[in-house]
């Protein structure tokens, strides 16, 4: 008969029950390993009773450890001070397991036991967090990656999710830009939108954020708007412990609406039982631009052009004028203490960087302060807090997506003409023909775009242990941010201003969150359950503001609003606007485990949004998942190669309600010049033009995937991995379709029929190369396949991707089409030149004429294989590691040399590309949207590489320890892509309809060496 687990569990309230019960679970199914102990045996006499203590390697006790007596249900777990009492005879053993720790067996000799544990960095007792609750990676049944400090990427990290890049196995992080504070895109499996929004979920230490800008977009000033900074940028990486990616549905689904795209779970530092510890890490890094386009020379240029008028007489490398060497300054001081009852981690930090374009720069002040503390005589109530604020500043330069060259600062650069000095005999800056083109320096000096953003995240849990294994939670947290951004132009020589303009937005959002939510854990013989469900409700709250102030003078002369609120210019322009959308969600998930072999998980979410129609209010996402772990089966159990194997299988659907408000509403365009509006009897106003349609019909888009995997650890971690199958499928796409399309109905938001599908095969292979002493050597590589493919599309297609320059008004280069990758080109077939030098083009339809009838779809933008490569070393105290990512089969339509370098550039006293220069083609053709400017985005890149030495010294017994540490960013890349950087892509959205793989006028890419230090105590 098998005795109960004893009242002391009671007590058990310093960790997650969850976490606890489930130590409890598979103590008799897990490989003894050798651990310091020591025995108090105060009688060789049979004992009914044994009283022990267990304690961790710096002899503090550690509570909700596990002791069971081995072979049997007979079980209980330590109280908060590590104490437990079992009735076991004297000559059986007991198994003392937790977590992170090396299980330890201990044969009973008397009535008092202590035990040392010592911790197990084996890859299979690594802590995984998930949503709302931690799991055993060992136990995971759904597709879940995590990394932690040591693994992120190195260098300057302005945001988290530059963190992941080449970390984990499908997920692609993209810049948009290399300016400090740009957007970055982050795709877990691939494109499963055709809207702009494939940006995954990111939960900050509980509260799951909003994907919204939380800073203005740049106003336009003549020059084209510009996008708002990255709203990751507020968090301090320094601050962050480890970062988990929910890639399947089943990991994702307790996230229901907003888990299409992959959750990304953040977690920042706590304090650690122990000593407490001062942190200082200081560095300085030292930037330049990565790679210079290959542009004329001015001997070149003069060589090159029929035109002796377009020789200026100067020698001019214009990429030299605006690009800069740059320098970051970065010093973050933290502190930590964990006590028997609770842990603080407080820290400071600021950064301060340029951009290697001259004005531009990112500059950033955090601090942080997370506690958790326990109370009552049984520590049955806790409290965590964890609270971070932020005051950013980013000052940027001229990078107009959705113009022509007007507001690109970069295509002014690269078509410069090389033979036109800076400045003329007067000391002024050269008068270009203005109306067409800057000079870039002068582009600069009447030019300034400065965005400041405030932004508090703060959130406080409260849990409550009812009875034993049962415990309630509470989630309060708030992120709140505001972010002014002023934009001017200063008086000028062109028509753009002549008297300057001054505009200003602002932004304040508001994300509010309460969670309850209750977790049961318990075990029935060989049977583990762990029971969660819960109810929350999030509001979204944001309004904006904007005017515009003509005539302020020249720099120095006229005073700016922002400057002096007193003053008066010729005011525009005012405008306003305020939303509100709530989520109003319950969830649960159960976790079943029999004999710590076959697992099974099931969950549910249903979600209320007022973004949706009046008849699709709620949503519901179910996720079901099996594991078995293989070698705990007899026949592998006692295997000296098979450490662990386990086979996973998951099925699930996930939403996306990232659509932006209202759009279920109908929407007007007043047009009677009375201002009179008379209903007819039809019911319609007179003087009114319906914009929108309404749809109270509108749904989330739906992603359902599948999973098959499985996991290994071999030869005591010498090889570790996983390999995964996916497939990824979304419908009901919500999409904005124009009048044209849908000739019955003006403009609506709609759910379309039709399926994106991703699939991919991703793996992870790690080993433990060298573990000795002296030495050590780990090294991992990932890598994932994507295909990804649109079907029964009801429209014949759907284009987006606005392309840039001379002649290509209203020309889109994306298309969606059935039986076609997401975002394919549709382009011209170029197939070379004539005798004299004319581009020619394939007549697709035989009419004789060359137009947009004869455009094919070609090669998509998605890289069909991406990897990374990581590997750490250290010799004593010598450390050394790298980082190495690539990517194969997608392409990029390089839009600036379709617009900035161009061959007829040579017949408009402009500059071109040496290779465009030399293919003989004609300078007097107009350049057309054609496969001549798509090019491969292959490419291999050292991205990180890391050497640092660690004095310590026994005679100094205040310092932990000094690491001093170079590192190099972005060191080299491999590609025969002809522009700054193949990692790119450009924000050139169309009707909500996202872009892909387009390169235009990109603020190029750093190359940086940094020289650091850290400083513990």
């Amino acid at each position: 008969m098998y005795s109960k687990i004893t009242p002391q569990l009671k007590s058990l309230c310093f960790v997650v029950p969850a976490l606890l019960s489930l130590q409890a679970g598979y103590a008799n199914n897990i490989v003894n390993e050798s651990a310091k102990i020591n025995v108090i045996s105060n009688s060789a006499l049979l004992q009914e009773t044994v009283k022990g203590k267990v304690l961790d390697e710096n002899g503090m006790p550690l509570p909700g450890a596990s002791v069971l007596e081995t072979g049997t249900s007979n079980s209980v777990a330590t109280d908060i001070d590590g104490n437990f009492e079992i009735n076991v005879a004297v000559g059986r053993t007991i198994d003392v397991i937790y977590m992170g720790y090396k299980t330890q067996t201990i044969t009973i000799t008397g009535s008092t036991v202590t035990v040392t544990l010592l911790p197990d960095a084996s890859e299979l007792n690594e802590v995984l967090v998930v949503g709302y609750g931690k799991q055993a990676k060992k136990d995971v049944t759904g597709a879940v990656s995590q990394i932690s400090e040591s693994q992120f990427r190195q260098g300057v990290n302005i945001s988290t999710d530059q963190l992941l890049q080449g970390k984990i196995a499908g997920v692609r992080v993209t810049p948009t830009s290399g300016e400090p504070g740009a957007g970055i895109n982050v795709n877990i499996r691939g494109v499963g939108s055709i809207r702009s929004g494939s940006t995954p979920l990111f939960v900050v230490d509980g509260v799951p954020l909003t994907n919204d800008g939380v800073s203005p977009t740049g106003a336009n000033v003549g020059f084209g708007a510009s996008a708002a900074k990255n709203p990751l940028n507020f968090l301090n990486t320094s601050d962050i412990e480890s970062i988990s990616v929910l890639k399947d549905a089943s990991a994702a689904a307790i996230y229901g609406a907003r888990g299409s795209n992959g959750v990304v779970i953040v977690t920042t530092k706590k304090g650690a039982k122990g000593k407490a510890g001062f942190t200082v890490d200081s560095y300085l890094g030292f930037s330049k631009i990565m790679n210079k386009l290959d542009v004329l020379s001015a001997d070149e240029y003069r060589n090159a052009i029929t035109d002796p008028a377009f020789d200026h007489g100067g020698n001019t490398d214009w990429q030299d004028v605006i690009f800069r060497d740059a320098v970051t300054k970065n010093n973050s001081l933290s502190y930590s203490k964990g006590t028997d009852s609770g842990n603080y981690y407080v820290s400071l930090a600021q950064m301060d960087q340029e951009g290697i374009v001259n004005q531009s720069a990112f500059k950033r002040t955090t601090g942080r302060v997370n506690v958790a503390e326990s109370f009552l005589d049984d520590k049955r109530l806790k409290f965590k807090v964890n609270l971070t604020a932020s005051e950013t500043k980013d000052s940027g330069v001229p990078t107009s997506d959705d113009g022509g060259s007007d507001g690109q600062l970069i295509i002014h650069t690269l078509m410069a003409n090389p033979t036109r000095p800076v400045f003329d005999e007067t000391g002024a800056y050269t008068n270009f023909n203005m109306n067409a083109h800057y000079n870039p320096a002068y582009l600069l000096s009447i030019y300034e775009d400065e965005t400041r953003t405030t932004r508090v995240l703060g959130n406080m849990e409260t849990s409550f242990r009812i009875l034993k294994g049962l415990e309630y939670k509470m989630n309060l947290g708030i992120d709140r941010s505001v972010a002014e951004r002023n934009t001017t132009i200063y008086r000028n020589l062109t028509d753009r201003s002549t008297t300057g303009r001054y505009v200003q937005g602002n932004v304040d959002s508001k994300n509010t969150l309460i969670e309850h939510y209750l977790t049961y854990d318990f075990l029935t013989g060989k049977n583990k359950f762990d029971v969660m469900g819960g109810f929350s409700y999030q509001k979204f709250e944001t309004s904006g503001t904007s005017f515009i102030v003509d005539q302020i003078g020249e720099r120095g002369e006229g005073i700016k609003p922002s400057i002096n609120p007193g003053y008066r210019g010729v005011q525009s322009g005012v405008s306003g606007y305020a939303q509100i959308n709530e989520l109003q969600s319950y969830f649960g998930r159960v976790n079943y485990a029999f004999d710590g072999k076959y697992l099974l998980t099931a969950s549910l979410r249903a979600d209320g949004s007022t973004r949706f129609g009046e008849n699709n209010k709620y949503g519901y996402f179910p996720s079901a998942a099996a594991g078995w772990n293989i070698s705990e089966e007899s026949f592998l159990k006692e295997s000296t190669v098979v450490d662990n194997l386990k086979l996973r299988a998951s099925w699930g659907q996930t939403g996306n309600q990232e659509v932006q408000n209202k759009v279920t509403q109908a929407s007007y365009s007043l047009t009677a010049a009375d201002g009179y509006y008379l209903y007819n009897d039809l019911g319609l106003i007179n003087g009114v033009t319906y914009s929108r349609t309404a749809n109270p019909d509108l749904k989330w888009e739906v992603v359902t995937q599948y999973n098959i995997g499985v996991d290994f650890n071999l030869w005591a971690d010498k090889l570790y991995g996983s390999v995964d199958y996916f497939n990824k499928t979304t419908t009901d796409a919500i999409l904005f379709i124009p009048a044209p399309v849908l000739s019955s109905t003006p403009n609506v938001w709609t759910n379309m029929d039709g399926e994106i599908v991703n699939s991919g095969l991703e793996f992870m292979l790690g080993s433990k190369i060298i573990n000795t002493e002296d030495f050590t050597w780990d090294l991992d590589v990932n890598g994932a396949t994507l295909k990804n493919e649109i079907k029964d599309l009801p429209v014949s297609e759907i284009l987006s991707g606005t392309i840039s320059g001379p002649g290509q008004s209203g020309v889109l280069g994306n298309i969606y089409k059935s039986g076609y990758a997401a975002g394919s080109f549709y382009l011209l077939e170029h197939t070379g030149f004539d005798a004299d030098g004319a581009p020619i083009y394939k007549d697709q339809n035989g009419d004789g004429v060359i137009s947009n009838n004869d455009r094919v779809i070609t090669e998509g933008a998605i890289p069909k294989f991406t990897y990374g490569l990581n590997s750490n070393m250290r010799y004593k105290d010598f450390d050394f590691s790298f980082s190495i990512i690539g990517q194969t089969g997608g392409y990029l339509l390089n839009n600036t040399g379709l617009n900035a370098l161009n061959i007829n550039n040579l017949a408009s006293d402009r500059n071109t590309l040496s290779n465009y220069s030399n293919s003989g083609a004609n300078q007097s053709n107009a350049p057309q949207l054609s496969s001549l400017y798509l090019e491969k985005s292959d490419f291999i890149r050292l991205n990180s590489a890391r050497i640092g030495y660690t004095f310590k010294h026994p005679s100094i017994a205040w310092m932990q320890s000094l690491n001093l540490y170079v590192t190099g960013q972005n060191l080299f890349t491999i590609t025969n892509y002809s522009g700054f950087d193949p990692l790119i892509n450009s924000n050139k959205a169309n009707n909500g309809n996202q872009s892909l793989g387009i390169d235009y006028g990109t603020y190029p890419t750093a190359r940086t060496f940094i020289i650091g230090a850290t400083f513990k105590i």
